[in-house]
């Protein structure tokens, strides 16, 4: 739990921290703006994102794939300790461009992290609980391309929380959780606006 209460701040202070520095260069006037768009370090809007937070209602909640469904007879019914079905789910997006000059400026840091919270069997326990379940996170790098073109590299993987970290019995398929670990080099095209306003290194 010390660990979620980390990341989570974490994410959320970056997450405020940005909006404040928003709204002060917005709050500067035009000229201020355009001195803060040319710095080399840090220029506006360098820290850029979202944050999320999502319930699934009984009966809809998110599969981590971790557990067999339907149970086995043995895994103990409502009992069994296999729950890994999320009621809430915290996510974000954080973009990181420290750099306002040179080719350099085009390069930027990304992190998505999602946290899962539950404890539920389908069709046998449904609850409000929070329990932790799995820290899923991709992070990468990203070259910005004319025509709002980016090349980017991910890496992903999810860490189980809490008893998840062990063996859950019967129903446990020992998995390492939604689409486990991998990475991969592709290609990302934006179009209509989408995830540009305020960057820093515009073509």
């Amino acid at each position: 739990m010390m660990r979620i209460a980390i990341v989570l701040t974490a994410c959320l202070t970056v997450s405020d921290f940005a909006a404040h520095a928003q709204s002060t260069a917005a709050a500067s006037g035009r000229e201020s703006h355009f001195v803060s768009q040319s710095r080399t370090f840090f220029p506006h809007n360098w820290v850029r994102g979202y944050t999320d937070f999502s319930v699934a209602p009984s009966h809809n909640e998110p599969d981590l794939g971790r557990c067999m469904f339907p149970q086995p007879a043995g895994a103990g019914g409502a009992a069994s300790t296999c729950t890994a079905y999320a009621r809430y789910l915290f996510s974000g997006y954080i973009e990181f461009q420290p750099l306002g000059r040179t080719l350099a400026r085009h390069f930027f840091l990304f992190f998505e992290p999602k946290f899962s919270f539950g404890r539920n069997i389908p069709q046998l326990t449904y609850t409000a609980s929070m329990l932790p379940i799995a820290f899923d996170r991709s992070i990468g790098i990203a070259f910005q391309l004319p025509r709002n073109f980016e090349l980017r590299a991910t890496q992903h993987q999810v860490d189980w929380l809490g008893r998840y970290g062990n063996p859950l019995g019967a129903a446990d398929l020992r998995t390492n959780g939604p689409n486990g670990l991998y990475a991969t080099f592709g290609v990302r095209w934006s179009f209509g606006g989408y995830g540009r306003q305020g960057a820093p290194s515009d073509y």
